[in-house]
């Protein structure tokens, strides 16, 4: 259970090799004892990522999770839990691709839907099944602000993201009768393997400011926000953007 200061016992990570993830498990190890099930394809990065947590305190397990494979979910879930109690889930993983090769590409298009989208949704189905029984818990979600308004430069990623974004939105609502809450973090450019060689973005973040801004937001069980917090405001003007003006602006 998570306790009263809003230390959990135990994390699941499902894209166990996220920067973000990662830098949530470590926040959680600094305060206190904490349960991993790291989720991820077996790898050299899992291996290192499984080092370090275990370096910072974790009682760790690990799973084997492909996003692309979802016929495995539920059996992957079924492994999770078969630790015990999961208090918190973070869903991590996802691909961005060449933005300009994913619309012209017809692989490379479905690959990331598949990942950042029906990926996302499958777990999320798999998760809310094992949760509601349970009757306690927290998901919390690594979106975009790029799947706020979608844009010229990234609408292929930006929409997986909307359709994640609006997934996870409705599965909170579905969720609290049980005692679930669900948070989705909208972060713009993170400092992160994913963006690695992509120029630096406004407002960008490091991986642990953003897991700073999840804790917290967890902790008091918000619904939705935007790291850094700033985004909720430029969103809020960007959305109601004319079209003829939006797509000259330079984002």
């Amino acid at each position: 259970m998570i306790n009263a200061t809003g230390q959990p016992q135990s994390l699941l990570l499902l894209g166990g090799t996220s920067d973000i993830a990662l830098a949530i498990a470590e926040k959680y190890l600094a305060v206190g004892e904490l349960r991993v099930v790291l989720a991820a394809r077996p790898s050299e990065q899992r291996d290192t990522a499984a080092a370090r947590l275990r370096g910072a305190g974790a009682e760790l397990h690990t799973v084997d999770f492909d996003a692309r494979d979802t016929d495995t979910h539920p059996e992957v879930i079924d492994k999770a839990f078969a630790t015990g109690d999961i208090d918190v889930t973070v869903v991590a993983f996802g691909v961005q691709g060449d933005d300009e090769q994913a619309w012209q590409d017809h692989a490379a298009a479905v690959e990331l839907a598949r990942v950042n989208y029906t990926g996302a949704l499958s777990v999320g189905v798999v998760l809310a099944q094992h949760l509601k029984t349970q009757g306690h818990g927290a998901i919390a979600v690594l979106s975009s602000v790029a799947g706020e308004r979608v844009r010229r430069s990234n609408f292929v990623y930006g929409s997986s993201k909307a359709g994640t974004d609006g997934f996870y939105l409705g599965l909170g609502e579905a969720l609290r009768p049980y005692g679930v809450y669900l948070t989705v973090i909208r972060p713009g450019q993170v400092h992160t393997k994913l963006t690695a060689g992509k120029p630096t973005a406004p407002l960008a973040q490091t991986a642990e400011q953003v897991a700073d801004i999840a804790v917290t937001a967890i902790s008091r069980r918000s619904e939705l926000v935007w790291a850094p917090a700033r985004f909720r405001y430029v969103m809020s003007v960007l959305r109601h953007v004319p079209r003829v003006l939006f797509r000259r602006l330079p984002v």
